[in-house]
Formats: C-alpha cells, sequence, structure tokens
C-alpha cells in the first residue's frame, strides 16, 4: 500500500469513530420490573372520571413497517379524555385514558403545606414553611403547572393519606407498597417506572412520547409537541433545593414513586431539546411535578 492510500484509510477511521455512540457517561439502571433505561444522574375522596371526547389519530410511530403495529401500541383515535374532582379542596382535572391506564392530563395542583421544609448541607441552609411550592413562589405560576413537590411530599412520607409510601424520604431508602398513592386524590397515585413505560410503549416508544405527550404550545425555540394522546405536558420547570427556580419554558420532570437510593429517586422527564422522554434520578430534595395515574 502506498503512503497516500495508507493516510486516506487511516483519515476514514478516525471519522468512524469519531462518529460512534459514546455512553460512558450514561448509567443503565433497571426500574422496579419493568424495562431497563437509560438514566443520567443529577447532582443536583373518591374520584369520578368521565368521557367527553376522542383523539384524532397519528402516524408517528416506532415500527420497523408502516404496516405493522407495535405490540401494546394505543391508537390516537381511541384515547378517552374526562374530568376528575379532588374532594380534597374540590379542584378538578382533566384526564385521558390511553388505552388500560388513565391519567391526570394536568399537573396535581393540591397545596399540601402541613410539613416544613428544612435544607442543611456544607455552609448552605434553607427552610421553608411547605413542602411544595408555586413557580417563583407566584399563585400565577400554579394555576397554569400545578405546584412543585419534594419526593417526600409526593410519596406521602408523613402518612397524611395512606401508609404505603410513609417514611420515604430524604436519605431514607425504603420499601414502599404498591401502588403509592402518595400525595394524589383517593382512587389514584403516584406512577411507578413501570407504568411510565407502559405509556411510552402506548404512544409508540420513548422517541414519539417526546412529541406525543408534549403540548401544542408553552414550550421555548419551536420544542412544542403534537399532543396526540391529549396528555399536555407543559415546561413547568423545577425547584432547587436552595429555593430558586429554574428552566420554566424548557423542562418539565414529573416524580416517579420508584427510588434509586436514599439521596435520589426517578422522574420521568421532557424537554424542548431533548427528544425522547427519559426516566432519570434525581435529588429527593428537588421540587418537581406531579401526574397521577388511576388505580
Amino acid at each position: 500500500m502506498t503512503l497516500k492510500k495508507f493516510l486516506m484509510v487511516a483519515v476514514v477511521a478516525a471519522v468512524l469513530v469519531a462518529c460512534g455512540d459514546d455512553d460512558s457517561s450514561f448509567a443503565t439502571r433497571p426500574s422496579d420490573g419493568s424495562s431497563s433505561s437509560v438514566t443520567p444522574k443529577s447532582s443536583d375522596s373518591e374520584t369520578s372520571v368521565s368521557s367527553s371526547s376522542t383523539k384524532p389519530s397519528s402516524s408517528s410511530v416506532e415500527s420497523s413497517s408502516s404496516s405493522s403495529v407495535p405490540e401494546g401500541y394505543v391508537d390516537p383515535s381511541t384515547v378517552v379524555t374526562g374530568t376528575m374532582t379532588d374532594e380534597r379542596d374540590g379542584q378538578t382535572y382533566k384526564t385521558v385514558t390511553i388505552g388500560t391506564q388513565t391519567w391526570m392530563a394536568e399537573n396535581l395542583n393540591y397545596a399540601y403545606t402541613g410539613v416544613l421544609y428544612n435544607y442543611t448541607l456544607m455552609d448552605s441552609s434553607y427552610t421553608s414553611d411547605s413542602t411544595s411550592w408555586c413557580y417563583k413562589d407566584s399563585v400565577e405560576y400554579c394555576a397554569k403547572y400545578g405546584r412543585l413537590y419534594t419526593w417526600a411530599a409526593a410519596m406521602d412520607s408523613a402518612g397524611e393519606w395512606s401508609t404505603n409510601g410513609k417514611g420515604c424520604g430524604w436519605e431514607s431508602e425504603c420499601s414502599p407498597t404498591y401502588p403509592v398513592r402518595g400525595i394524589c386524590p383517593e382512587g389514584w397515585h403516584l406512577p411507578a417506572n413501570s407504568e411510565w413505560n407502559a405509556l411510552f410503549t402506548a404512544v409508540g416508544g420513548r422517541s414519539a412520547a417526546d412529541m406525543m405527550l408534549k403540548s401544542t404550545s408553552g414550550w421555548f425555540d419551536s420544542g412544542n409537541g403534537t399532543d396526540a394522546y391529549s396528555f399536555a405536558a407543559l415546561p413547568a420547570g423545577y425547584r432547587y433545593v436552595d429555593g430558586s427556580f429554574t428552566n420554566e419554558g424548557e423542562y418539565v420532570d414529573f416524580w416517579c414513586s420508584t427510588e434509586e437510593s436514599g439521596d435520589f429517586a426517578y422522574t420521568m422527564g421532557l424537554g424542548f431539546v431533548l427528544g425522547i422522554a427519559k426516566l432519570a434520578e434525581y435529588s429527593k430534595l428537588k421540587g418537581f411535578s406531579v401526574r397521577c395515574v388511576k388505580d
């Protein structure tokens, strides 16, 4: 082989290596009996459901062939929308039935204020009179996005409404009894990782879910979704442990009842640039949104 040909081969090989997938910064972990998911680490009252309408179909489905339907996929035209009422405070929420699951189609806005929030780490400390907040502590954001909760509040670690998630909080590994009602209204519960994975399957896979579950407006930089299943996920942002708020318009994370460790629990997250629905681990002290699923 001539020197010129040798150099050409070497350059091509280097380009191929540079374009390969690099998974070194991610960890794959199983989630309570469901399929494993890629999880980037971050430090940081009886209810009623009434049918009202169905959603038009969509052609975006993860499938090897346009004529084949993946097992578990739900045609968007078959979803049923309705409403439910939280008898604790009288608030009414939109709902959507996708296959065998019925979800809240709005973020929970129940004001859980009976437990103090105290955070101290190294030289940093913060105290609040609540473990749930409106974004930027403004009621207008609660009306739009619902409230943001710590994982302990979302799990009802104080045992206010059930004992299934009692004791599940910061620096405390627990063994909850599923389903975990948590802070959800009676007859509803905080979804586990496996239930989110079932929803991903129903809408065509995790890549499809990013577009299918996001609202058609409100997302930064043309990151809106199609909302084909009337799930209407809005970019509520989140609350840091020090009391600051960020990422409204860009990201939303919903707490799961699945724990990773004493300090971390899982969320289901969507973003304006992610391109895929993710199950990731975050500090239990952060404030994230809650979507409940019907028992």
